[in-house]
């Protein structure tokens, strides 16, 4: 991959024809942009589909804790999403125990 932050929705974008390979690229590229990262992952989580959705649930497990308040603040906003957003919360903090 290019060594230049491309636009989330982009990398996003990327991921709907990558193979394994180029899919764990963009999962590590998306997790070393870190917090940065956090809103526009969060607000894709809510709209993308299948392994999109997945991938972007692990980046938000793997950033860990700088996920935590933005993922609360989407779920009181889209009650669709509270259960996600919860999910997500309790394996960050799994993962931090």
């Amino acid at each position: 991959m290019n060594t230049v932050l491309l636009p989330i929705n982009e990398y996003l974008n990327k991921l709907e024809n990558a193979d394994n390979a180029i899919k764990n690229e963009i999962e590590n590229e998306l997790v070393n942009i870190g917090k940065d990262a956090v809103p526009s992952l969060v607000d894709s989580l809510q709209i993308v589909k299948g392994k999109t959705r997945g991938i972007v649930a692990m980046v938000l497990i793997r950033i860990g804790e700088s996920s935590i308040d933005y993922l609360k603040k989407a779920a009181k906003t889209n009650s669709d999403f509270e259960w996600i957003a919860n999910y997500l919360i309790t394996e960050i903090k799994g993962a931090a125990a």
